[in-house]
C-alpha cells in the first residue's frame, strides 16, 4: 500500500499522534486527508478535509462513511485510556472505554470495507500497544488486547478483498494522553507514526514500533518456545 495518491480516513485526528498521521501521509503523497475527530482544529491546508467523529456513536460512523466514498486507507487511531480499576470502576465508563477501542473501530471496518474494496483494496491500520500482550490493572490493556484479537480476525477476513491490515504495537508515547505519567521513557510522536507508515507501505501485517515494544514481543516469543529467560 503507497500513499502517494492515496485518500486516508485518521480517526483522533487531532491528538498528538494523529497529528503525525494526518502530516506523515500528506508528505508522502496523500491527495487527500479527512481528519476525524470529536472537536475542530483548522488544518490550514486544502488537502485535509474535517469529518466530526465520536467512533462510539455508529451514526456518525455511518456519515462519515457516506461523506468519505474515496478513502483507500483507514487510520483507526482513536482511543482513550479509561478507568484504573475493572473492580471499582464506573462500569458505565468501562463500557464507554470497550465502545471506543473495540466496537467503534469494529463498526469503522465494517463501514468501510466496501469503500476500500470499491477503490481496489487498500488498507486499515489498528492502532494496538504493547499492552495488548501485557495484562495492567484497569480497563485499557484488556480493551487493546480485544482489538489486537479483533484485528488479527479482520485481517483474514479482509483478505479476499485485497485489503492489507495492519496492526501497530508501541509502548509510551509523548501526547496528552500520557501527559500525566513521569519517570517513564516516551517515543516522540512522529518517530511512531514514521515507523508505522513505512510498515504499511512495506507491506506488513504487524510493527512494534519502538525498541520497549520489540523487547516485550522477542520475550514472549522466547517464553511461547520455551527458551524465555
Amino acid at each position: 500500500m503507497k500513499l502517494e495518491n492515496s485518500v486516508v480516513l485518521v480517526t483522533g485526528a487531532t491528538g498528538g499522534l494523529g497529528q503525525e498521521f494526518v502530516g506523515q501521509a500528506l508528505e508522502r503523497g496523500a491527495a487527500k486527508v479527512y481528519a476525524a475527530a470529536r472537536r475542530d482544529r483548522d488544518w490550514g491546508d486544502p488537502r485535509v478535509v474535517p469529518i466530526r467523529l465520536d467512533v462510539a456513536d455508529p451514526a456518525a460512523i455511518d456519515a462519515a462513511a457516506a461523506a468519505a466514498r474515496d478513502v483507500t486507507v483507514l487510520v483507526n487511531n482513536a482511543g482513550i485510556s479509561g478507568p484504573r480499576s475493572l473492580l471499582s470502576g464506573d462500569l458505565r465508563e468501562i463500557r464507554q472505554t470497550f465502545e471506543t477501542n473495540v466496537f467503534g473501530p469494529l463498526e469503522l471496518v465494517r463501514a468501510f470495507a466496501p469503500i476500500l474494496a470499491g477503490n481496489g483494496g487498500g488498507a486499515v491500520v489498528d492502532i494496538h500497544s504493547v499492552l495488548s500482550w501485557l495484562a495492567t490493572p484497569g480497563v485499557y490493556s484488556s480493551s487493546k488486547a480485544a482489538f489486537w484479537g479483533l484485528t488479527n480476525s479482520l485481517r483474514l477476513e479482509l483478505a479476499a478483498q485485497g485489503t492489507q491490515v495492519l496492526g501497530a504495537h508501541f509502548a509510551y508515547v509523548d501526547t496528552p494522553m500520557t501527559a500525566h505519567l513521569d519517570g517513564v521513557d516516551k517515543s516522540a510522536p512522529d518517530d511512531i507514526a514514521r515507523r508505522i507508515l513505512d510498515a504499511l507501505e512495506a507491506g506488513s501485517s504487524e510493527v512494534f514500533a519502538d525498541a520497549t515494544t520489540e523487547s516485550v514481543r522477542a520475550g514472549l516469543a522466547g517464553l511461547t518456545s520455551g527458551t524465555f529467560a
